[in-house]
């Protein structure tokens, strides 16, 4: 269920009627679901409008769903001044003249992130993996990792819990790490050290050579360039951990909005 659309536009009442409904369409496609989106236009002069100017557009929304598994708890931007073809609204489209940027901030809970591990996309890079530092454990076999469960702990640190499946048996894994922004898109897992005290004995040394494994594949798997929405580019200039949430503030480019490319 989408939230209401507020507009600072006057213009015609049919140019706000049309600009109301092609902006909540343009935005419902962003999310496979979602629980409330807000979208406010700002235009002063509201006449403005009519020759597709506008001041700024903010988009805020709780509870969202991107590619149908991955959570986000709440996301907002609120973009620069922005240009569009107001002609392009008659025809149900909201068409940038040119791109533009926002400021963004994006929400994302412990239950989000661990269930965002049960997703196809990530499920497959977790899968049947036969690179050589894992097939030499496994007699040649590749090996596929389950189960995967982490902790959001304070200034940036985490704890994941694991299991690896081996032809021979599961290895249960276990590590902490502090999360870091690389190139400002990818998020890696720095300073990563095996945990012992939740691995059997016996398990203790396959066990961390399987850690230190797993760490690289996360570390090449968590890339906002896989998680794009429609004509918007996501970068991160921050990230927090605040209790059991993990916070990223940056920005966004804007190339277009949904299907108005």
């Amino acid at each position: 269920m989408f939230g209401s659309f507020t507009a600072n536009t006057a213009g015609t009442d049919f140019g706000e009627r049309m600009l109301n409904k092609v902006a909540s369409q343009s935005i419902r496609h962003l999310f496979t679901e979602s629980e409330s989106v807000e979208v406010a236009i700002r235009c002063n002069p509201s006449s403005k409008l009519l020759q597709g100017s506008i001041d700024s557009f903010r988009m805020s929304g709780r509870n969202l769903v991107i590619r149908r598994d991955f959570q986000v708890q709440e996301m907002s931007f609120e973009t620069d001044a922005v240009v569009i073809d107001f002609g392009s609204v008659l025809s149900g489209a909201i068409r940038l003249r040119q791109p533009t940027q926002a400021v963004a901030q994006v929400v994302l809970s412990e239950a989000g992130l661990n269930h965002a591990f049960t997703a196809e996309l990530v499920q497959k890079r977790l899968q049947n993996l036969d690179t050589p530092d894992l097939t030499k454990l496994s007699g040649g076999e590749p090996v596929s990792f389950s189960d995967v469960h982490l902790e959001l702990l304070p200034e940036n640190q985490l704890k994941i819990f694991a299991k690896a499946h081996l032809p021979n048996g599961v290895v249960p894994i276990s590590l902490s790490s502090t999360l870091a922004v690389e190139r400002r898109k990818r998020i890696v897992f720095q300073d990563a050290q095996f945990e012992p005290d939740l691995v059997p004995e016996n398990l203790r040394g396959i066990s961390e050579i399987l850690t230190l494994a797993f760490i690289d594949i996360l570390n090449n798997m968590v890339d906002l360039d896989r998680f794009d929405l429609d004509g918007v580019l996501m970068r991160i200039n921050r990230l927090e951990t605040q209790g059991q949430q993990l916070i990223f503030s940056g920005y966004a480019q804007i190339e277009h909005f949904p299907w108005g490319n």
